[in-house]
């Protein structure tokens, strides 16, 4: 057989590694995040130890590298939900991009517990910064609602006495960047709207609401339109544009 060239070279370090992150989702889906193993995995792929070791130097760099896939799937989706609505929409926007959030960590409850909880026992992210730059991403799409929003929801909020000094000096180069106009009394509203939209479907996806509610999306959904009216917007939101069966998880 001849000597391959650099593209198929590429082409099959890209198979492989894509076969290892498909073979550790499978695994942490059977057993929660503790169960990815560079050794199991090699083994049922016939691969040696040390040949795994040669795509993933360690247990972290492919957990952080999953966690980076997890976040551009969650926020693939979210994007398009969201941009479905034009930007003065905004609080349409909001409820399309917190009906999205739910609808992908109901389907993916692993992958949300992925990012969400405790990635694995013993997993320190790497100190690259590359977990950040996933969760970045979706932090930013949410302040720029909030940005958006900022000029109705200033009057109504009780934004408190924050400084930037509140904030990771990460996150606050990142916002400031991104938005200038936004003080940061409007990144902690931003924080405090994720933390509602969170906490029902982190109750969901760990099965805490399943003996209190036949109809959890109506639930989340009637908490995403007080969330959104709380910020001065979207009085008549609840219109027949944005359906309640919009907001329900389809059958798997």
């Amino acid at each position: 057989m001849g000597e391959q060239t650099p593209g198929r070279r590429a082409r099959l370090r890209a198979q492989t590694t894509a076969e290892i992150q498909a073979i550790a989702l499978r695994h942490m889906a059977e057993g929660g995040p503790d169960a990815i193993s560079l050794r199991a995995i090699a083994r049922e792929m016939d691969m040696s130890g040390s040949a795994i070791y040669s795509y993933f130097a360690t247990r972290d760099a492919l957990i952080a590298r999953l966690i980076n896939d997890v976040y551009t799937s969650l926020m693939d989706e979210v994007e398009i939900a969201r941009d479905a609505l034009p930007p003065d929409d905004i609080a349409g926007r909001i409820l399309a991009l917190g009906q999205a959030v739910r609808r992908w960590s109901v389907a993916n409850p692993e992958r949300f517990r992925l990012i969400y909880d405790h990635p694995a026992p013993g997993h320190h992210a790497p100190g690259d910064g590359s977990t950040f730059d996933a969760a970045k991403r979706a932090c930013l799409a949410l302040t720029e609602l909030v940005a958006a929003a900022w000029p109705h929801a200033e009057p109504v909020q009780p934004v408190g006495d924050h400084q930037w000094s509140d904030f990771a000096p990460d996150l606050v180069t990142a916002v400031r960047d991104a938005f200038p106009e936004l003080p940061p009394a409007g990144v902690a509203l931003a924080m405090r709207v994720w933390g509602r939209m969170h906490g029902l479907v982190a109750l969901e996806v760990h099965g805490h609401l399943g003996l209190l509610t036949n109809d959890p999306a109506e639930l989340y959904r009637v908490e995403l339109l007080d969330l959104i009216r709380s910020l001065g917007l979207g009085q008549d939101i609840d219109r027949p544009g944005i359906s309640k069966s919009a907001s329900r998880t389809p059958p798997h």
